[in-house]
């Protein structure tokens, strides 16, 4: 595992954005959620395998493994305060890594391939409403619009998942109803549309991509089309490892073949290699950017990466939110969590984040 070149200072670089050993009031709060979310996490993992005669009480040590460790996590933070840094991104991992450990692999695998299906059979009527916006400027707000009303669609927020569960036929379109309307509480968006009528087309964009089906279908891939005809090439980068309903690498260069077929674009690009797919390295939500592998490391630098987008709650709002980069940065995520809104000073659920930096 080696360090991003595109960190701007990578000996300081803090990917976490909360240290619950520090902040109390963040500390206060998150401890009793992730207790609550634990159970229902559990009964995923049960539901995952109902083939399996042990896979309930599997669950059921998963869910007192974690939350013995998490206690462990609460009971030294005076001990590690100003020591280590304890973000959300290390109680999210921790969930990953409990699960593997009692047997579950990808609890979510058969809700992502449900999704996946879903989202690949909408994506020509989508395509096609981003290409009836003549004006460049309200198509590209429609486009990350689409991204942010993507990442409503995460089975690891309590609120997304209530939405979801209640309503089966919820798609794009509602979530895009339902997404903050602008202002939005951090809104760069007016920067980023003047920088792309400005200055001249990226070289290469690296974008970290966030959950399965309708987040990575309709939402990212139509914004990365639109990088490719300006002439930029386009790193897509998905988890190494299974993490909730995220998609992973290998799903998503599966889901590239079945989707590149349905635009001419996005087809000649994933066959001329202007479009590929890498792992990042990471097995939870979230991204540290010191442990990408070496692969896509060298890829960022021999393309000289000079776009870096970031999206989702995990990788950028609970990590890399106040973290600097060598390049231009696109930081997009719907707050999913009514507390974290109201700590980043807002009042709405589905607060939106669109953070851009010219580095």
């Amino acid at each position: 595992m080696h360090s991003c070149t595109l960190l701007q200072d990578a000996a300081n670089y803090q990917p976490d954005t909360l240290d619950l050993n520090t902040d109390a009031k963040a500390a206060a709060y998150w401890f009793p959620c992730f207790r609550e979310l634990v159970g229902k996490f559990a009964k995923q993992a049960a539901n995952s395998q109902l083939d399996d005669d042990t896979a309930e009480q599997r669950a059921a040590q998963f869910q007192a493994a974690y939350l013995c460790q998490l206690e462990e996590h609460q009971n030294n933070i005076a001990n590690n305060r100003g020591k280590v840094v304890l973000g959300t991104s290390e109680l999210l991992k921790l969930n990953e890594t409990m699960l593997r450990r009692y047997g579950f692999t990808d609890p979510w695998l058969r809700q992502k391939q449900q999704e996946n299906a879903s989202a690949k059979a909408r994506l020509k009527q989508r395509l096609q409403e981003i290409d009836d916006i003549a004006n460049e400027d309200a198509r590209w707000t429609e486009l990350v619009r689409g991204v942010l009303a993507g990442n409503m669609f995460d089975w690891g927020a309590q609120a997304i998942a209530t939405i979801l569960e209640q309503d089966s036929n919820f798609g794009l379109h509602a979530a895009l109803e339902r997404i903050e309307q602008r202002p939005w509480l951090l809104d760069n968006l007016d920067a980023w549309l003047q920088r792309l009528h400005l200055s001249p087309a990226h070289k290469c964009a690296v974008i970290f991509v966030d959950n399965s089906g309708v987040d990575v279908v309709l939402g990212v891939l139509p914004f990365a089309r639109e990088l490719l005809r300006r002439g930029t090439k386009v790193l897509l980068c998905a988890n190494s490892e299974p993490s909730l309903n995220d998609v992973t690498s290998r799903e998503l260069s599966e889901l590239l073949d079945d989707c590149a077929c349905q635009c001419d674009v996005l087809d000649s690009a994933w066959r001329s290699g202007r479009l590929l797919v890498y792992a990042n390295g990471q097995s939870g939500p979230c991204l540290d950017m010191r442990t990408l592998p070496r692969e896509l490391c060298d890829a960022i630098a021999a393309n000289e990466t000079d776009l870096l987008v970031i999206e989702g709650m995990g990788r950028a709002l609970h990590t890399n939110l106040n973290a600097q980069f060598a390049c231009e940065t696109l930081k997009l995520a719907v707050v999913k969590n009514r507390w974290l809104a109201k700590y980043l000073g807002g009042d709405k659920m589905f607060a939106v984040i669109c953070k851009y930096e010219r580095s």
